[in-house]
């Protein structure tokens, strides 16, 4: 006679079922509670898009009036055609408000847009508010240097002095310098530009008095701030101010965009200004966009997020793009299909590239950013 010792392994149809909707219910919950967390939970990271793209020689909506982007009430002014396109970038997200991992792994996928961690957007310490700040006063700069660069191209002769922008929440001047003061040197040097003032001031040292001559409302006096070292990396002298640079212009020359900060926009302003001072017109009536920063010498300077502004210029309809030279290792290999990059350092290639594109002749020789 054969007894069984053990109940059979294999379970009844029915607790076997039982048994599967349980681990299927799991496998679910499991699921949802993971596309909850993956959708919810912030990352520690900034997400780069294309902004809103700004044509030079057109309108914007300022307080509910189109008014023109550029004005210069008491000067001829020409015809305009075509556009010369502004790009921005926009942020998803800031210190107080992260993107999600899901917003961030979806934009991994588009090469429209850049992931950033926060640190190299926000360094510690570093406030939206401020970041506000110093755009703004990055925009006001850019717009008077592109007043600057054009006048200069077009022949006019520009005075300058460096003055006190804004002071930092922290600033070693407080109480001591203002808003508007003009410097007229530093430990004894005559300073003419924003570089000279910054290299003074390194090589003064952190730590002791250095004297500062400066003119405020007319009358010229010496003021003494001491220097302090900066959060940055890595950490420089500084004492505390946003300068800026005003020039003698012989006319006013209105520049007019709401909420956007940055000095990105320096060089289209510049050729938007020349192409209304002169007759004629600079893109022939086609779409063209670019970016670049602009000092008055008419020098173009590198830009961030030049991937994001390319499909800016494309999604806008330009199909060509004035970028800096010395952005061509972000933009070589990125170049969205149907734009053409050409890539520029100074205001007089910008105009040579201009004239070749407006002609339709030469196109092929203007440079590009070749790769290496």
């Amino acid at each position: 006679m054969t007894v069984a010792l053990f109940d059979s392994v294999d379970d009844p149809p029915d607790r076997r079922h039982g048994r599967g909707r349980r681990i299927g219910g799991w496998i679910v919950a499991g699921t949802i509670l993971a596309l909850c967390v993956f959708s919810l939970v912030p990352s520690p990271y900034i997400i780069e898009t294309p902004g809103p793209v700004f044509n030079t020689l057109g309108d914007v909506t300022i307080d509910g009036s189109k008014v023109p982007l550029i004005e210069i009430p008491s000067q001829t002014t020409y015809p305009t055609a075509g556009t010369l396109d502004l790009l921005t970038v926009d942020s998803i997200g800031n210190p107080q408000t992260l993107p999600t991992w899901f917003e961030v792994v979806t934009a991994w996928f588009d090469p429209s847009r850049a992931v950033l961690p926060l640190d190299a957007v926000y360094p510690p310490g570093y406030t939206v508010q401020q970041s506000n700040e110093d755009g703004r006063i990055q925009m006001a700069n850019s717009q008077k240097d592109a007043v600057a660069a054009a006048l200069t191209e077009l022949g006019y002769d520009l005075p300058r002095v460096v003055t006190v922008g804004a002071l930092t929440d922290d600033s070693a001047s407080k109480g001591i310098l203002e808003p508007g003061d003009v410097i007229v040197s530093v430990n004894g040097e005559a300073v003419g530009s924003v570089e000279s003032m910054r290299a003074v001031i390194a090589k003064s040292g952190a730590g002791n008095p250095i004297p500062i001559v400066i003119i405020r409302n007319g009358v010229q006096s010496t003021v003494s701030v001491t220097p302090k070292m900066s959060d940055e990396s890595p950490p420089a002298p500084i004492v505390g101010v946003y300068p800026s640079i005003d020039y003698t212009f012989p006319f006013d020359v209105t520049i007019q965009l709401q909420n956007v900060g940055g000095p990105s926009g320096g060089q289209m302003f510049a050729l938007g200004i020349i192409d209304k001072l002169t007759p004629g017109e600079l893109n022939g009536g086609k779409k063209i966009a670019g970016t670049g920063t602009i000092d008055a010498s008419g020098a173009v300077g590198a830009i961030g997020g030049i991937r994001q502004k390319m499909y800016g210029a494309l999604h806008a309809g330009a199909t060509w793009f004035l970028a800096p030279k010395s952005n061509c290792s972000e933009v070589v290999g990125h170049v969205p299909s149907g734009l053409t990059v050409v890539a520029v350092s100074t205001l007089k290639d910008s105009l040579a590239a201009l004239k070749a594109i407006e002609s339709g002749s030469g196109t092929a020789s203007l440079p590009s950013c070749a790769a290496g």
